[in-house]
């Protein structure tokens, strides 16, 4: 079992007047947003600087989460969770001034080994106060390339919990190692630079709040914000019916057993003020590389929490997670023990948050959310490049999907998944200019969203031109397992790909998983997301919204027909008599 204890500032610290606290709050959210802007003007990756794929935070000397800088949510417990192993590995009588730590470790990060993640401890008048911390998605850290996975080993380079710098002096044989062992050495050496300046950046911007404020005073706005963030989660906890409610799904499969389902079960338990999410149901760990660590699991449950209870509390803290209990044996999907593969860990979570909303649907109807396309849609190409004979590695997207419908709205379309948070996709122009690539078509799917009275939101087609010989990979799952419906609500179009050789599209795959497939100039390949969920009976929703909908093309003529019961006249106008007609045979 998982509990989020935070440890309290002292009891004269409390004594905080609330001008103060508000604002040391807002002062907490600009440091990290500071660090945010920093790391993105210094990257070298697009993945970085433009799909925004990192998160960057401040710490308690005991490694609970201050703030973190708007990304990914799933970050959450793996960055607090990391600065507390490099605490226990080192010891703070041998964390000084001026040190940085870091690692990739997967099982620590509870990710793949392309998050390095970077710690500095902030000292004040001597005293360890902190930590800053940036984890960040490296494009290449060694391993296999293109291929699925079944151990961590061939994954690329493994780095344990070191020290990149004692005090000013930087490690250059760690840097010389990781320099080895990558295929684009002066892009991972300028991304791990863009996270120093990020970490860099915290550190001093938070002293500079410590020295206007004092530390009894921002220690003690620090313990009343989190305080406030338990109390307002306790409180909209107490809102949701006491019981038990149980949900399952399932992932395609692991890319090794093609069709072979992977099981999700969830079971959450309300009493009072607290909630405990079990799942100890979830998939015992597979065999192709879609496990994730103990702490993205505990992550999956944290982030359904505080989208059900604290969705806008900032900054994001662990004061949150306080009346929130996790029980999730080793060994699953979601708690991957080594050497289990883990390269695509980011896949499994989304659809078990997605599976703990669906079981308290039931009980939460005016917060309940359909299900969501719950995939990047993301595919990796590599190739030689004609401009200058270089290899080039890179990743698109991710392409943005439909999100389940609500009691009192619809669905957003096109938007990236929930584990990904502030994650953008990849302008095609910026593509274009700097790969041989061709976006033909970048479009929403007519008919993708599920039907309801309030309609999921729509997937999108992609379709990629080689201008170039490259390679194609995809990891792409919620192919069959398709965004459900709640509610009375009609399941949405699942995610998909097709690959197109010498003019002849392939739209046959068992799944959406291809690994390697060589392209040639003027083949191409097609990603498709998926839809959300409906909400309510599509014989509900308002016959003119259903108008609209067709009119805008994000509804066929056909389906708002025979699925929505809407005849329409043919300048597209609602056609009443025998929409009434239609509706009534349907009722």
């Amino acid at each position: 079992m998982y509990r989020t204890v935070t440890a309290p500032a002292p009891a004269h610290a409390y004594g905080v007047d609330a001008v103060t606290v508000e604002i040391v709050r807002n002062g907490l959210i600009a440091v990290t947003e500071e660090m945010k802007t920093n790391l993105m003007r210094t990257a070298y990756n697009l993945i970085i600087y433009e799909a925004l794929d990192f998160t960057v935070g401040l710490f308690t000397a005991e490694g609970d989460t201050i703030s973190i800088g708007l990304g990914l949510p799933m970050f959450i417990r793996g960055m607090s969770e990391t600065v507390k192993a490099k605490i226990r590995h080192f010891g703070l009588d041998n964390i000084h001034p001026g040190d940085i730590l870091v690692t990739n470790d997967a099982y620590t990060t509870g990710s793949h080994l392309n998050h390095f993640t970077f710690t500095q401890p902030v000292f004040h008048e001597g005293q360890l106060i902190g930590f800053t911390c940036c984890m960040a998605h490296w494009l290449d850290v060694g391993g296999t390339l293109g291929q699925i996975t079944t151990d961590i080993y061939s994954e690329g380079i493994q780095i344990p919990i070191v020290k990149y710098r004692r005090g000013e002096v930087v490690n250059q044989d760690l840097v010389d190692i990781i320099a080895m062992n990558v295929r684009l050495p002066e892009r991972a050496l300028g991304d791990l630079r863009a996270q120093i300046t990020a970490i860099t950046t915290g550190e001093r911007r938070y002293l500079e709040l410590v020295q206007r404020y004092g530390w009894p005073a921002v220690q003690g706005a620090i313990a009343q914000i989190m305080d406030h963030s338990e109390a307002l989660a306790r409180a909209n906890t107490v809102t949701i019916p006491d019981g038990v409610y149980e949900a399952e799904s399932f992932m395609d499969d692991d890319g090794l057993e093609v069709g072979k389902r992977v099981p999700i079960r969830v079971k959450v338990t309300v009493t009072g003020d607290e909630m405990e999410i079990d799942l100890s149901d979830v998939s015992r760990q597979v065999r192709g590389f879609y496990n994730s660590g103990f702490t993205t699991g505990i992550a999956c449950a944290q982030v359904a929490y505080k989208c059900l209870t604290t969705p806008t509390d900032y900054p994001v803290n662990d004061g949150s997670f306080r009346p929130l209990k996790v029980i999730m044996p080793m060994g699953t999907v979601v708690s991957a023990e080594r050497p289990f593969p883990m390269r695509v860990w980011m896949t499994f979570p989304m659809t078990v948050i997605d599976t703990i909303f669906k079981a308290l649907a039931p009980a939460i109807p005016q917060r309940a959310i359909a299900g969501h396309h719950a995939d990047l849609v993301f595919p990796n190409i590599h190739g030689i490049s004609p401009a200058d004979g270089k290899l080039f590695i890179v990743g698109i997207g991710p392409l943005g999907g439909g999100w389940g419908a609500k009691h009192n709205e619809d669905g957003v379309s096109a938007t990236v998944c929930i584990n990904d948070g502030d994650t953008h996709n990849s302008p095609s122009e910026q593509l274009e200019a700097k790969y041989p690539i061709l976006v033909e078509s970048y479009r929403l799917r007519t008919d993708s969203g599920g039907a309801g009275r309030q309609r999921g939101g729509l997937g999108a087609e992609m379709v990629v031109q080689a201008l170039s010989p490259f390679s194609v990979t995809t990891r792409i799952d919620r192919v069959h397992c398709k965004p459900w419906g709640i509610h009375g609500g009609h399941d949405a179009a699942g995610n998909g790909m097709a690959i197109r050789k010498r003019g002849v599209w392939d739209e046959s795959l068992p799944n959406a998983k291809v690994f390697n497939v060589r392209l040639e100039r003027g083949d191409a390949y097609k990603m498709l997301s998926g839809g959300g969920g409906g909400f309510g009976r599509p014989e509900e929703r308002d016959p003119a919204r259903v108008a609209a909908d067709v009119r805008e093309g994000y509804v066929s003529a056909e389906q708002a027909e025979q699925v929505y019961r809407v005849a329409l006249t043919a300048g597209g106008q609602v056609d009443a008599d025998r929409t009434a007609t239609l509706r009534h045979v349907a009722a």
